[in-house]
């Protein structure tokens, strides 16, 4: 699967297809509690460029995170961890700016961010925890960008494939990407033929065991 296929099924396929993949493949990568950030905030999806935030040290974060901007490639999605903060913010409109500029699918972010009206403006999408006024300027610092990063406690590293939208966040390893687009086609189709069922006339728990649905003992789908 070429690469302009796999951006084109992940901006097709919801992220609640893409869970049902996961677990069917017995993969986690479904990280709580992320949110559009505006109205109307269109879906994220590409590559991620990982970007580290810390409470403590010498580097600053403004110039870190724009350094992080011009490594990534067109079509990243910039996945930031400032370790879920609420207090401090993460990101803000000059990166959103410079982000869209290098042509960036947008921004998943552990924590808060502000510039919200500019982002909506640019039509940039951006995912997080919430939105905060404050600079982040001497609030918090960069720790580094391309390594391994968490998103609220998932595992994110450079390379591996994520998707935001208004459900939430899925991340998976690009070495399994062929597989998680094949398991969430089957489940995209799946739940396609439980509603012509439904719409044919068929009791809604028999089209649910028609299909399969839900394994015989009411666990997980693998």
């Amino acid at each position: 699967m070429s690469e302009g296929e796999m951006i084109r099924w992940l901006m097709e396929f919801s992220t609640c297809n893409l869970s049902d993949a996961l677990d069917a493949l017995g993969l986690t990568g479904t990280p709580r509690g992320f949110q559009p950030l505006w109205p109307g905030c269109g879906k994220a999806a590409g590559r991620a460029m990982t970007i580290h935030l810390v409470p403590e040290g010498n580097n600053s974060a403004v110039e870190g995170t724009l350094r992080a901007i011009m490594a990534a490639e067109p079509g990243d999605v910039l996945v930031i961890d400032n370790g879920g903060r609420l207090d401090v913010n993460s990101f803000g409109g000059i990166a959103a700016f410079t982000s869209q500029r290098r042509g960036l699918a947008g921004v998943i972010i552990d924590g808060v961010t502000r510039d919200l009206e500019e982002m909506r403006e640019m039509i940039f999408p951006a995912y997080g925890k919430g939105a905060i006024q404050q600079s982040i300027r001497g609030r918090c610092f960069f720790g580094g960008f391309g390594g391994e990063i968490r998103l609220g406690g998932v595992p994110v590293r450079r390379g591996d494939y994520v998707a935001a939208d208004e459900n939430g966040v899925v991340v998976f390893p690009a070495e399994r990407a062929a597989q998680v687009m094949e398991s969430a086609r089957r489940c995209f189709e799946r739940e396609e033929q439980i509603k012509r069922w439904i719409g044919a006339g068929v009791d809604p728990v028999e089209a649910h065991q028609r299909a399969a649905y839900e394994p015989p003992d009411g666990g997980t789908q693998r």
